[in-house]
């Protein structure tokens, strides 16, 4: 019963927002007589339209929301009726709508239907579509709607194709429901990593390289913290570093299957008359490695680390700062493991990979298990040993996880993690792909106990993910204010006048020789006391140690804690203890 009200409540709300895509249609072209619609879906929190020959700004959405509202008082009834596949390509040939005329076609074309749905908004709009709507516009929520922006999309998805100018909107079923969204947005503005890489002077985008990170030294220190820990916690759990080419040969991307299935997604040259590619994942790379010599069975499992370089290309509208770039470096690891270490080792991953994330500060994911995608290699019956063997290790670990059909890597099915960040917003970051078609197509083998040649079974997987996008999941989680351990500068000595100065520097020297891993700045500038803290504040700084005549006289610092305020005035050891305390526990 739970079950059935929850799926009519998302079917009622997802009518609500199908239905204000339609009147959002009716009064762009009010206003826009020669617009054409193409698209207007409900989507997760509201819906879009999509028009061709609409060139609009946000500027102009007050005046088509105001119209939304009026259009609804009238009350208009949403009536669904059958045509002919021809009198519907009639009709919007007629009304100069090119995009629903090759939406009929695709129909016809795809679901070999002969009769296609038509749904009225009273006597106002005749729009091809399948449903559903409300009944009546007077069952919408007028007060729980708002038009939010304006964006180009490409036509199909394709940038091959013509841009569109494409109308967002919120929609909920109350107005309670769309204040609160409307605050959660305005969070997430404060946290945008775009904004805050650039406040923080942690990296940059430039037009001359789109979708490929800048990053500025202190970007650099961030990542060098991060990195920092990553190879520490592996270092203990037996992975070796490798580093592989950036640039592979054709021959191999065709063994490897990425030719077939990734080929659209890769970057290519030609040197001395042989096509190379640039990497777009390192798991080939690092099979080549494992193959230089012959391995015994007491070798596994052999665990390959690569924090490499991969680009892919991806379509200029999805880039999205670091969230969606062109090049990343992405935290690779390749287990070769015979058969019965299978199961201890991705034990073993997923326990590690649930230390770094507790450890950073991110909350208990949620998992998912991707099975089997159409394209893929490899048999079917490795592949249900391979769902099988992951299925069983989350059962026996008692582990919550979803089953997410299709979307596993083309050679094998994965574990995904899910971590949502302090706004609550969900992001895949590590997986756990278990591979038993690999070993075939490059001919990795081990020599067993009895003088055999096997074939090992290949784990990929990854704790971060994209470093990148890593990164600007923890901009956003910590809003800039990143924990002391991680901050790229940890503490600035804040000298009150130039007077001071010498002893600052005094004072940075001390801490670097109690602890020479201190990121720690003396702020030179020639400014105000009170300007110097408003910049650390912005800077979110962890520490301002302010030094003046009196801790010069005393040898002492007044140090400020972020978010705390004044620690006052403390010897220059005990506050370098506290600091040590700090990073080492990674409070």
């Amino acid at each position: 019963m739970v079950k059935l009200k929850n799926r009519m409540q998302k079917n009622n709300i997802e009518n609500i927002r199908h239905s204000f895509a339609h009147l959002t249609n009716i009064a762009v072209r009010k206003f826009y007589p020669k617009a054409q619609p193409a698209i207007g879906p409900a989507i997760e929190n509201g819906f879009y339209q999509d028009f061709g020959n609409l060139n609009i700004s946000k500027e102009d959405l007050p005046k088509i929301e105001k119209e939304i509202r009026s259009i609804a008082k009238q009350n208009l009834t949403f009536k669904k009726e059958l045509w002919p596949f021809r009198k519907v390509v009639d009709f919007y040939k007629k009304e100069k709508q090119p995009y629903k005329v090759q939406i009929a076609k695709d129909l016809v074309k795809e679901k070999k239907l002969t009769k296609l749905g038509i749904v009225r908004t009273g006597d106002i709009l005749v729009d091809l579509c399948r449903g559903g709507h409300v009944k009546n516009t007077r069952e919408l929520p007028l007060d729980a709607f708002k038009l939010t922006h304006v964006a180009g999309a490409y036509w199909r998805g394709d940038e091959k194709n013509p841009m569109l100018t494409r109308v967002y909107g919120l929609a909920f079923a109350e107005k309670k429901e769309l204040d609160e969204y409307l605050a959660f947005l305005e969070e997430a503005k404060k946290r945008d990593h775009k904004r805050l890489g650039q406040e923080l002077d942690l990296f940059s985008f430039h037009p001359e390289a789109p979708g490929f990170v800048f990053w500025h030294p202190k970007g650099m220190l961030l990542r060098q913290a991060l990195m920092s820990l990553h190879h520490e916690l592996h270092r203990k759990a037996g992975y070796q570093e490798v580093s592989t080419p950036i640039l592979l040969s054709e021959d191999l991307w065709k063994r490897s299957g990425h030719w077939d299935n990734y080929k659209d997604n890769m970057y290519f040259t030609k040197i001395d008359n042989r096509v190379f590619a640039i990497k777009p994942m390192n798991c080939p790379g690092t099979i080549l490695v494992y193959k230089v010599r012959p391995r015994s069975y007491k070798e596994l499992p052999i665990r390959f680390a690569e924090a490499g370089e991969v680009h892919r290309h991806e379509p200029s509208g999805t880039l999205n700062g670091l969230m969606r770039v062109r090049a990343f470096r992405q935290d690779d690891t390749h287990i070769f493991a015979q058969p019965d270490q299978v199961e201890q080792e991705v034990i073993d991953v997923i326990r590690l990979t649930l230390q770094f994330y507790r450890i950073i500060g991110l909350k208990e994911p949620h998992i998912e298990l991707s099975t089997k995608p159409e394209k893929y290699i490899g048999s079917l019956a490795m592949w249900r040993k391979a769902e099988s063997t992951l299925k069983k290790i989350l059962n026996d670990l008692k582990i919550d996880y979803k089953i997410n059909k299709g979307d596993g890597a083309f050679y094998g099915p994965k574990i995904d993690f899910h971590v949502k960040d302090s706004l609550g917003r969900s992001w895949q970051l590590g997986t756990i792909q278990l591979d038993f078609s690999m070993s075939e197509r490059f001919d990795v083998t081990y020599i067993d106990k009895d003088g055999r040649q096997k074939r090992p079974v290949i784990i990929h997987r990854t704790v971060i993910g994209s470093i990148q996008r890593f990164m600007g999941v923890l901009i956003e989680h910590f809003a800039g204010a990143f924990p002391t351990w991680l901050a790229p500068e940890q503490v600035w000595i804040v000298p009150i006048s130039d007077k001071f100065l010498s002893y600052a520097k005094d004072v940075q020297q001390r801490l670097l020789k109690d602890y020479p891993a201190l990121r720690v700045v003396v702020k030179e500038e020639n400014e105000t006391l009170g300007k110097k803290i408003r910049e650390g504040e912005v800077q979110k700084i962890p520490y301002l140690a302010v030094v003046g005549e009196k801790e010069q006289a005393q040898g002492t610092l007044s140090p400020r804690k972020r978010g705390k305020g004044n620690l006052g005035a403390m010897k220059i050891d005990a506050f370098a203890k506290i600091l040590e305390k700090e990073i080492k526990e990674k409070n």
